[in-house]
This record gives structure tokens, sequence and C-alpha cells, in this order.
């Protein structure tokens, strides 16, 4: 789940990181009232879960309240990347002296979180790894011992940061790690870390990231997700406790397990079919997710076949394929299904689908195939 980035730099205050005095605005007005209280001179930012805002237009320098209610007025409605502008950022104009690049992220390969930084900040990270890697350091954390605060004046180090500094940008640097572990983020960054004329370290801009994993932990951020770049189906899917991610393929895929998912899909491929979704419906599913799952997935106009793969664990095989079809009962699909049961009473389980009508299969490898055909004879048929 991505934040915006008023909502990120309120919680790095929350943690003691120095952010610009600003407010958000819904409405030029507003804006305009909030410029007059911080002195005139401020920068418009448009609040949009998308990069690139700067080059779109999306972020614009007001030298006083009435051009901060003319730019406003611009930004608020803009499209950027396909996503509305509905509030702006009104945030104190800062004069600075230098940028950094500050982040701390998971490193899935160390399995352990890493603290990034480079004075090349300001820019597009992924820019300045391609082209100076160099000038990027890493150090990676212990989560066990979290952030200790050598490492935060070695980065500063690395970094060339004046000696002036230290002090601060290890606060600033224990206070991300705060950040970080506390909202159970899986990105936490700032870009950038500015040094100002006043010779002060501020976090201009911020970036968070949190793991959904973890939202159960994290009642508050959950009430921030902003659902204007989440496909309607994925929002469904959420209401129903379901793991769903939209794809442009032609098989809708429903599977009782991430991994078991991640298989059938590359299964499909590998037989010349493009899976039209992820989704996981978890153990134990019952036949009221499966029937929201059935819905979601032929929501999907390019959906023309839907391949079942369920294990049979906890959950026995005939009680899955009662669930199945009472689901198609509910939502009475018009495209072919196939179902590979595997497990406890799988036999059972597909014998009730077979008299049904239904296509089965005993292995994903066969499942797959008969997907792939049912969709290719129902793309020529439609």
């Amino acid at each position: 789940m991505k934040l915006h980035e008023y909502q990120s730099k309120t919680i790095f205050s929350k943690y003691g990181i120095p952010i610009p005095k600003g407010r958000v605005a819904a409405t030029a007005q507003e804006a305009k009232q909030i410029a007059e209280e911080l002195g005139g001179r401020v920068v418009i930012k448009a609040q949009v879960l998308a990069g690139g805002r700067g080059k779109a237009g999306g972020v614009k320098l007001a030298k006083d309240s009435a051009e901060a209610e003319q730019l406003a007025t611009q930004i608020l409605g803009m499209d950027i990347k396909g996503l509305p502008v509905r509030k702006v950022l009104v945030d104190e104009a800062s004069a600075i002296d230098q940028e950094i690049y500050f982040a701390i992220t998971n490193d899935r390969t160390a399995k352990k979180p890493v603290m990034i930084a480079s004075a090349a900040g300001g820019v597009d990270i992924e820019e300045v790894a391609a082209a100076t890697p160099e000038k990027i350091v890493k150090v990676h954390i212990d989560p066990l011992l979290g952030l200790r605060e050598y490492q935060a004046r070695d980065v500063a180090v690395a970094i060339d940061l004046p000696r002036a500094y230290w002090k601060d940008f290890v606060k600033i640097a224990m206070g991300l790690w705060q950040v970080y572990s506390a909202t159970d983020a899986i990105l936490a960054e700032i870009n950038p870390l500015v040094i100002t004329k006043e010779k002060k370290l501020i976090a201009l801009d911020g970036k968070m990231m949190i793991d959904d994993n973890a939202l159960f932990r994290q009642p508050d951020l959950v009430e921030m997700r902003d659902t204007d770049e989440d496909a309607p189906s994925e929002i469904e899917a959420r209401r129903y406790g379901l793991s769903f991610i939209k794809l442009d393929g032609n098989i809708g895929c429903m599977v009782n397990g991430a991994g078991l998912a991640m298989t059938s899909m590359d299964v499909i491929k590998l037989f010349g079919g493009e899976p039209a979704n992820f989704l996981d419906i978890g153990g134990g599913a019952g036949a009221d997710k499966v029937a929201a799952g059935m819905r979601i997935i032929l929501t999907d106009p390019n959906v023309k076949a839907v391949l079942f793969n369920i294990f049979g664990g906890i959950t026995r095989c005939d009680e899955v394929a009662r669930g199945i079809l009472a689901a198609m009962e509910e939502v009475k699909p018009k495209v072919p299904m196939v179902v590979r049961l595997v497990g406890t009473n799988a036999e059972d389980g597909r014998r009730l689908l077979e008299n049904a009508k239904m296509i089965t299969a005993e292995t994903l490898a066969d499942a797959a195939k008969k997907s792939v055909k049912a969709a290719k004879k129902r793309k020529i048929n439609s």
C-alpha cells in the first residue's frame, strides 16, 4: 500500500524528522489561505501515487498567495499517469544548497533491511544506480539489533556529508528506522533530503510503501489508503480477504496458495496460454469466497476460460467441489471451467464436478492444456 507525500511526511514528523511547514488542500481557495499563513512563497505539489509529478507539471513554485491559488487551480483536476489530482500539498519553499537521496527498504537477497544513501539526490535513484553505482552507499541493518548510530555516521562519511551535519543526519536516520519498523513499511524514502541555505537538514519529499500482509496491525494506515490507482476488481477482492492482481491474459486462475498460484500461471504460459490474474483464495475457503473470486475474475471481459487448481489439505476436496458448484449456481458463468483437485477425497470431488458436466483434470499440466484449449475455442466462437 502506497502513501501520499503529505501522509508520509506527517508520519516522518512524528518520529522527529524535520519537514517543511505546510498543509494539504483540496481547493484552490484553501491553497491560497495556506500560502498566506506560510508567508506567500510556497511550492504547490500534486498528491498522486505516481512518480514524475514535476515533469508532468504537477509541482510548481508560487511567489505569493495569489499565484498559489492560480497554480493550485491548474494542478487540481490534472491527470498524471492516469491518476486524477484531488489534493495538493502547499509547502513553505526552501532555499536548497544540496540534495541527498536517503531511504530504508527491503533487501530480499540479503533478507535484511538496507539503508541507501547518495549525494546524487533529487533525481531517479534507478538512473544513478545504472550510470554511476559508485555514488550509492548501502548499509544492511540487523533486524534484531536495529539501526546503530555508528552505521548512520558511516553513511554520512561515505556520502561526504560535512561533519557539521553528522549529528542531525544520525537523528534523521534513527527516526527513519523507527518509521520503517513501526509502520511495517517495505520502503521509507526521503528524496530529496536537503541542506538548506540556512544550514538545516530537511526532508523535502517523502514516500512510503506499507507491507499489505501487515495491514491487520496498522488500522490507522489502512484508513489512509487511496484507491484511485487500484482496479475495481482488486478493491472488491480486498473486501473478501482475497489476494488478487489483474493481468492481461485470457485464462482466469483461482488457486489456494500463493506458490501454487505462481506455478499455475507458469504452467499456463508453458502451454501457450496467458493468465488473466493472480488469485489466491487461501486455505479452507468456503463457497462465499469461491463465488466472490469467480465474480471478480468474470468481470474481466478478456477471460475466455477459468482454471481452478485446488489442493485439498485442511479442506477436503469433496467439500471444495460442493463449494464450487454452489458458487456456479450463484454466479452462472458463461465461460468454460477447468478444475484440478488433488488431496483428501480428490476422487469424490472430481466425481461431483464431472456429474455437473464440468471439465476436470488430475494433473496441473493436463488442467493447463485443457484451459488453453478451451480459451482458444471460446475466442474462435465469440
